[in-house]
């Protein structure tokens, strides 16, 4: 072969080459910000073996011999455990639970479920009884749903859920957020069911649904809220400390609390990456296809997260068993302001369940937290 002949074809071979690594980070990027939209992977499939009046047998597994309550999910089917019932009969490879209440369809042995942090289906009066008014909240892209639980206090919580969740997720403290009497406001944003599509149709763990969140802050001082209090999880953690130091009304913002949250962009993208099976040479293709489609993100989150910007009291959820938000970060910023951020550790809880793992000790310590902002 002449010599530019085989330069030609060493040029195309690498042009082909970089153009399949291309393609390949493109499609591991979409499957982690796409993926951000759909349930959540990580957890098995579990098998339903039997169930008797209050308890459910499941497949045995580090899922479900979680502590708390949660979710238990499949197609057509939706219920609510609870803890792990010991000294009842089971095979070696099962464990029983609790089973508070079968609120779609039916667990019959053979059925496949999956845990999830949601524990509440419908809408506020559906799920919980609660009086609420569906409203809609002007956006940038167009009209956000949301729901709106009236209360005494002049000091309103807007509630943001996040990864491979919906607003039904924020019910799981809509109980006694009323019981405190705040008003809460529940926000559907951009990419959820009834709310406008992205332009891109991806999700961006924050970084542009953060403005959805300034939208909803806006809404409440319109409509009476002398001061907010941000309680997000996941996704909607960060986009509240994205709103804490951008929105022109951060003033009004005098608290946050944070479960679960995305403190370190790159980190969470390669997790949901290699979640869904992106091979572990793509996962850096990954993160530079995500930056190239959405935009460099390291630098406003970092700055969003920065200990020395932060300013106003900060309640952190979170625990070493998240493997989608690395808890190491949640750790430095509560070490870095232990004035004004405290850190609940949760263990034995996945991403977005800290409420899940105890229910009652997560309400209290809210309740603490909360008590000198109302």
């Amino acid at each position: 072969m002449r010599p530019a002949t085989a330069t030609a074809a060493a040029v195309t071979t690498l042009i082909g080459v970089g153009a399949a690594a291309v393609a390949a980070g493109r499609y591991a990027s979409h499957a982690a910000l796409r993926g951000a939209r759909r349930p959540l992977p990580g957890d098995p499939r579990l098998t339903v073996h039997d169930t008797a009046p209050g308890r459910v047998v499941l497949t045995r597994s580090l899922a479900s011999l979680r502590p708390g309550m949660y979710g238990l999910e499949g197609p057509g089917v939706h219920a609510v455990v609870g803890p792990v019932l010991d000294g009842v009969p089971h095979g070696p490879d099962t464990v029983v639970r609790r089973l508070v209440r079968v609120t779609e369809g039916g667990l019959e042995p053979g059925t496949r479920v999956r845990l999830t942090p949601q524990v509440h289906r419908g809408d506020p009066y559906a799920a919980l009884g609660i009086a609420h008014s569906e409203v809609l909240v002007p956006g940038e892209l167009g009209a956000l749903p949301a729901w709106f639980v009236p209360g005494a206090r002049a000091t309103w919580v807007i509630a943001v859920h996040g990864l491979g969740t919906t607003r039904e997720h924020t019910m799981n403290v809509m109980d006694f957020l009323r019981d405190q009497q705040f008003p809460v406001l529940s926000l559907a944003y951009r990419g959820d069911f009834g709310a406008p599509r992205p332009p891109d149709g991806l999700g961006h763990l924050g970084d542009s649904e953060w403005r959805d969140l300034d939208a909803a802050v806006r809404h409440a001082v319109r409509h009476g809220a002398e001061r907010v209090i941000v309680h997000g999880w996941s996704v909607g953690a960060s986009m509240a400390l994205h709103a804490a130091a951008n929105s022109g009304l951060r003033d009004r913002i005098s608290g946050v609390v944070l479960d679960s949250p995305v403190l370190d962009w790159e980190a969470t993208v390669r997790a949901l990456a290699a979640a869904r099976r992106t091979p572990a040479p793509l996962l850096p293709l990954a993160v530079r296809a995500a930056q190239g489609r959405t935009g460099p993100h390291g630098d406003r989150l970092a700055e969003a997260v920065d200990p020395q910007s932060l300013g106003v009291p900060t309640l952190i959820f979170h625990g070493p068993d998240d493997s989608l938000a690395p808890w190491h970060r949640s750790r430095q910023l509560a070490a870095h302001r232990p004035e004004l951020v405290t850190l609940h550790t949760v263990p034995r809880a996945p991403h977005g369940a800290m409420w899940n793992a105890d229910p009652k000790a997560y309400e209290e310590v809210l309740r603490r937290f909360l008590t000198p902002l109302m």
